[in-house]
């Protein structure tokens, strides 16, 4: 029996209709995954290649139910459950954080059918979901920070339950970008911290390259462009665990494209809400003027956007081990020996500004940012 003529054959495998499009080659949906998957896995392959006869290396993904952690998730999840059923070695295991969604942004929306979703898709790994003001039962010393750092504007209420304390702090930042700033650096202390007392050695963030472009433009803008080198980049952070990107090779359209033919992660994915055409730029954070930019321009300069994630990925950490750092988000202080970013002035006139970098020190409510 003859084969059945394809009228447009898939590029790769020649045995099906294409049906995406993706870096001009013309690919079915398998083909599709499968180049998405070799992006991700190809990034992990040290862990795979150094833990096939000792113990598992244990890393965390941090799972915000949106595109890119889900399609991180649904690829790592993938690969691990194939390799299981052919009797091959992984190398690595890893574990998952749901840090509440409600409890970082009140938009209104209950994401509790999302994650018994996740759940019930990955059901062999261990899920722990997280509120954000925990991160004062697993960053002890934050309280102190948040007081020295927001100083008089605010006052911390041991008395008032730990979701109203970190509300009480938010709120004494006045700005949209200050606030969006700090709200990442306490996201990130809480994740590394779940990370160490988890005995996890790497934290997989799910950033793909159009949110890393977006972050390193955002960092440069915001005084924090010496943080790049694991704000962006794969490599050791100041907490002593590595930071991983392994989506850094795709941009977001394609995470799109991809979670559009696993029908399994349409219960799983909170969409993305569509941005404001009524918000005025100047009530839009930094980081959202800049992640605006990156996706207008990524569609018609996507090769542009790519560079700007890998030259800063280029960039060296300092070599220092002695030198201090913020006290808030782990960067080298100002007049420090070896130290690429912007100085902070006067800093023995100022006990708080001793204590902060210049990205933190404009984020601080007495600050103008």
């Amino acid at each position: 029996m003859p084969a059945k003529e394809l009228n447009k054959p898939c590029m790769e495998c020649k045995d099906a209709e294409f049906e995406l499009t993706v870096r001009k080659r013309q690919l079915c949906s398998l083909c599709f995954r499968r180049f998405i998957a070799h992006k991700v896995q190809s990034r992990l392959s040290v862990y795979r290649a150094f833990g096939l006869d000792g113990p598992k290396h244990q890393l965390l993904l941090p799972a915000s139910l949106g595109v890119s952690s889900s399609v991180l998730l649904h690829i790592l999840n993938s690969d691990r459950e194939h390799r299981l059923s052919n009797g091959r070695p992984l190398g690595y295991d890893f574990k998952i954080l749901v840090i509440e969604p409600s409890t970082i942004a009140a938009t209104g929306v209950s994401f509790d059918q999302n994650y018994e979703a996740l759940r019930k898709h990955v059901p062999a790994h261990n899920i722990t979901r997280l509120p954000f003001h925990s991160i004062f039962d697993y960053v002890p010393e934050v309280k102190e920070i948040m007081q020295e750092y927001a100083g008089s504007k605010f006052i911390d209420d041991s008395t008032l339950s730990n979701e109203e304390r970190l509300a009480t702090f938010r709120a004494s930042i006045s700005t949209s970008t200050s606030r969006t700033d700090v709200d990442t650096v306490l996201l990130t202390r809480l994740v590394v911290e779940f990370a160490k007392k988890s005995g996890c050695e790497s934290v997989m963030w799910g950033d793909s390259d159009s949110r890393l472009a977006a972050k390193a433009l955002a960092g440069v803008a915001k005084g924090r462009g010496a943080s790049l080198t694991w704000q962006v980049s794969d490599g050791m952070s100041p907490w002593g665990v590595r930071f991983e990107y392994p989506l850094r090779d795709l941009f977001k359209a394609e995470l799109l494209q991809y979670a559009s033919v696993c029908a399994e992660l349409s219960d799983i994915i909170i969409p993305d809400q569509p941005p404001s055409e009524n918000v005025l730029t100047k009530n839009l954070s930094i980081d959202e003027l800049m992640l605006r930019y990156v996706q207008n321009q990524g569609a018609k300069y996507p090769g542009v956007m790519a560079n700007v994630a890998r030259t800063a990925n280029k960039l060296n950490p300092s070599t220092s081990d002695s030198a201090p750092t913020c006290a808030l988000c782990g960067s080298l202080l100002g007049n420090v020996k070896g130290n690429s970013g912007v100085t902070v002035a006067n800093q023995a006139e100022d006990n708080h500004s001793s204590q902060f970098c210049y990205g933190c020190m404009r984020s601080r409510p007495e600050e103008l940012c």
